[in-house]
């Protein structure tokens, strides 16, 4: 059997292709989407060259797939794309009639993901992340407002039986406790790993008041945690986030610096958008920063999605040769410090679909 190997420059041109999908999207039939959420919206999601991938759909993108190839016109661009198959498990409802899409989704090829609080504390215009939609689903009525472990549960059993799921995802609305919704979580993630032991399960909450509940979380068997500042420029979070932006950036770093010590170096992750308006050399300086924490730089491409502030405002999307170099750079550093984001065992920079990391060797 032969094994074709790239060279360096069609290597580059495949990055270079991934990176521009990321940002532009394509022209494709996708059975597994999402328009709304708490996430990255109006993607369909695709399996590119072996690798999980949440592209825009975008009818007019210039790239097209055929025949599990992206094109652009005429051109092969050298990349192969299946779409995800509708999972089995979108099927079923519960005992009370609640359809367990509702409840959970399918993100990528193997990975389940829900919001288990679809409500948040600061959704208020005046408080609203410009870049979120977590409401809009639940008032189009694709979802129910709070989760419990055991529809959790019944639906990870599911996923993991039926479909092949290998890992599962837990972010929620911010809640007006000193938790910020970590105890529920905590609650989920035991009541799921009694169903499915061993799962490997990624939780996603603003730094708590009370550091403790980080620890709670670690013994309920979360195997990674995301704690998400979207950027590290105070301005660009005033205008952004200016809800999550009343909590003082001293208090990320202290939430981080304990989730590193209870979850492990790179077992912590926080998302930064690259198109904010950040400085593109700070933003990176800022990447090395976290990694030298052990927090992996979760670095993707801000896009203005259906629902959200940014979209109804006109905001655009950063250049793909922007979204490059940092990612890039990033993926440099990320290497050096030998920290993959496979390694983090579950979440979004395990999975890797909503960024580029992953394809240029982070």
């Amino acid at each position: 059997m032969t094994v074709r190997v790239d060279t360096d420059e069609q290597a580059a041109q495949k990055l270079a292709t991934r990176i521009d999908l990321a940002v532009r999207g394509v022209r494709v039939d996708a059975p597994v989407r999402r328009s709304k959420g708490a996430g990255p919206s109006d993607d369909g999601h695709l399996v590119v060259d072996g690798a999980n991938a949440a592209l825009p759909l975008n009818p007019e993108s210039p790239y097209t797939v055929r025949d599990g190839r992206v094109f652009e016109g005429t051109i092969d661009l050298g990349l192969s794309v299946e779409p995800v198959a509708r999972p089995k498990f979108y099927d079923l409802s519960t005992a009370d009639g609640v359809p367990y899409r509702k409840i959970a989704l399918l993100h990528g090829r193997d990975v389940l993901a829900t919001t288990v609080v679809q409500t948040c504390i600061r959704y208020a215009e005046e408080q609203r992340c410009r870049f979120c939609a977590i409401e809009e689903s639940l008032r189009s009525g694709a979802t129910v407002a709070a989760k419990t472990p055991a529809q959790l549960a019944e639906v990870a059993e599911a996923a993991v039986r039926l479909d092949g799921v290998r890992q599962m995802v837990m972010t929620t609305g911010t809640t007006t406790g000193p938790d910020r919704g970590a105890r529920h979580l905590a609650r989920c993630v035991r009541e799921v790993l009694e169903a499915v032991p061993g799962l490997p399960i990624q939780v996603q909450i603003e730094p708590p008041a009370d550091l403790a509940v980080l620890t709670e979380l670690r013994e309920a068997g979360a195997t990674s945690i995301g704690i998400h500042v979207e950027s590290l420029d105070d301005d660009v979070r005033r205008r952004w986030m200016p809800g999550k932006a009343t909590v003082p950036f001293a208090e990320y770093e202290a939430a981080w610096d304990e989730a590193v010590r209870v979850f492990g170096r790179n077992r912590v992750s926080t998302y930064l958008l690259i198109g904010l308006g950040e400085d593109p050399d700070d933003l990176v300086a800022g990447a090395a920063r976290l990694i030298e924490r052990g927090v992996y730089p979760f670095v993707v491409p801000m896009r203005p999605m259906l629902g959200t502030l940014a979209r109804r405002d006109g905001a655009e999307p950063p250049a793909p040769a922007v979204v490059r170099d940092v990612t890039e750079r990033v993926a440099a550093l990320l290497r050096q410090a030998a920290m993959l984001g496979a390694d983090q065992g579950a979440g979004c920079a395990a999975c890797g679909a909503c960024g580029a990391l992953s394809a240029a060797g982070g």
